[in-house]
């Protein structure tokens, strides 16, 4: 993962405190030559990979989601569950990911918020129960394949 002179090399910033798709991450980051930054509010294992950091930030809300907006940007891939932080990142020119395998893109991101903000509306006015459905063995497939075609664009976009 040697940069030339005058060029950036692509980042992998993964919220990764509940992330469930970390194996999965590090397999395409290392397949296309991209370094991995995973972003947690404790210490946790990690593989020892040249390309791969552990930034561990403070256990203020919303910390380890400020740490990546402010540095994710243009040609830098995100991965994350949560909406608000795919909505900043999208903002900064970012590819971000879900872990099931769905892009935000600026195109898709407004109605995103919208119905994550609807449904916390109804799950309070109708004190609803439950949550997402379980993450089964096509979501990380889905995730998998979408890494990876991601991956391969914006290495070859340097």
């Amino acid at each position: 993962m040697e940069e030339t002179p005058g060029t950036v090399t692509p980042t992998i910033y993964v919220d990764a405190d509940a992330c469930p798709v970390k194996e999965e991450t590090y397999r395409v980051a290392q397949r296309h030559g991209l370094p991995v930054v995973l972003v947690s509010n404790m210490w946790m294992r990690i593989p020892d990979h040249p390309w791969l950091s552990l930034e561990v930030v403070s256990d203020h809300f919303d910390a380890a989601d400020d740490w990546i907006a402010e540095r994710a940007g243009t040609g830098d891939i995100v991965i994350t569950a949560d909406i608000p932080l795919a909505s900043r990142c999208v903002a900064n020119g970012a590819r971000v990911l879900g872990h099931k395998g769905q892009e935000f893109t600026e195109r898709s991101i407004g109605e995103t918020v919208a119905t994550r903000d609807l449904m916390a509306r109804l799950r309070d006015d109708l004190d609803l129960r439950g949550g997402p459905p379980p993450f089964a063995k096509k979501d990380r497939s889905q995730f998998l394949q979408k890494l990876d075609e991601i991956a391969r664009k914006v290495v070859s976009s340097r």
